[in-house]
Parts: structure tokens; C-alpha cells; sequence
């Protein structure tokens, strides 16, 4: 990953920047899919300056083609009047490494019971016993909110951004750009 570029999300008056990140990121995933690769990360710069937020910038890094490639789709149509896009630019030198990558919670019981119920055909009562109410597990991370494409459904999509660390670790990125091992610069 030799290149990046940052997109920053305008004020508003009418839309949080929350709100503004969470259809961002919605945009960019379909683009990503589209894209078909897996060779573009994510990192949210601000995301330690505001705690629970991802902040108001977005940074996509790959190799410069990639990058060209996916910013010559459309799929910033409907954004470009509330972000700035930042040219194409080379990594700094002093960059370090940082995995980005997706959390994901079991914070529903009653929805691990019946995924339990229907693989095992065990009885509801065991269900219970087997996962209990105070199984549900809560992250004090930052998170989007985006739609389902295929159930229409809301959820939560939590981001850790691991330790700071000086070695490249290569790998594949989902294609929501993170990725449970792979490294993008971080500066």
C-alpha cells in the first residue's frame, strides 16, 4: 500500500456527521463490492480523538491503481456535496502500521437460542440453560449503523483499531476495507 486518500465530511445543518460517516460508508462498501478486489483498507484517523466516534475523516490506502480505479466509479454519487476528496497521495515515510478491523458482538441471546434450537432441535427450556440472558455481550467501541442489502435489516458494524506497530502485515481486506490481520499505514 503505497498510496491513499482521505475523505472529510463537510458541516452540515441538517445531518450529524455521524449520519454523514454511516451513509459514507454505506456508499463505499457498495463500491468496494463492485470494485470486486480485496486490496483496499480503511482507517478513521480521528477515531481516538473522539471516543465512541469514528470522526469526520475516512482514509482509503492501496496501491495508486486500485485507488484510480475505484474513485473512476460512481460510487460517491450523492456525497460529493457533503465531503471533500483529497487527491491521490504517496504514503509518508514515517508512516507506521495499524490493523483496522471489524468487531463482531453476540448481543442477542434470544437470537443465539434459536440459531442454536433450529441446529441442534434441542427444546427451548435447554436453549435457555445453554445461553443465558447475561451472555449478551456489550463493546465500548466505535460503530456504523448501515443497511442490510439482502434483509433490509440495521446493524451495528464495530471497528477496533489495534496497536500502532512498525511492521506491514499483508492480507486481504473485506469488502468493508478492514481486515483481522492485515496492516494499513497509519500517520
Amino acid at each position: 500500500m503505497d498510496a491513499y486518500l482521505e475523505i472529510r465530511l463537510l458541516p452540515d445543518p441538517e445531518f450529524t456527521p455521524t449520519t454523514l460517516m454511516n451513509a459514507l460508508f454505506s456508499k463505499l462498501h457498495r463500491g468496494l463490492v463492485a470494485h470486486g478486489g480485496r486490496n483496499i483498507g480503511v482507517s478513521f484517523p480521528d477515531v481516538e480523538k473522539n471516543g465512541r466516534s469514528l470522526g469526520e475523516r475516512l482514509r482509503l490506502h492501496a496501491r495508486r491503481a486500485d485507488l484510480e480505479t475505484l474513485m473512476a466509479s460512481d460510487w460517491l454519487v450523492g456525497m460529493r456535496d457533503h465531503a471533500t476528496v483529497s487527491e491521490i497521495a504517496a504514503v509518508p515515510a514515517h508512516a507506521r502500521q495499524r490493523v483496522v478491523r471489524r468487531v463482531q458482538v453476540k448481543s442477542s441471546p434470544e437470537r443465539e437460542r434459536r440459531r442454536l434450537i433450529a441446529r441442534k432441535g434441542i427444546s427451548a427450556e435447554q436453549a435457555i440453560q445453554a445461553i443465558p440472558d447475561s451472555a449478551a455481550e456489550k463493546l465500548n467501541l466505535p460503530y456504523l449503523v448501515l443497511t442490510s442489502q439482502s434483509t433490509a435489516q440495521q446493524f451495528r458494524l464495530f471497528v477496533e483499531h489495534l496497536a500502532v506497530q512498525e511492521q506491514v502485515a499483508y492480507g486481504e481486506f473485506s469488502a468493508y476495507g478492514l481486515s483481522p490481520t492485515a496492516t494499513v499505514p497509519w500517520f
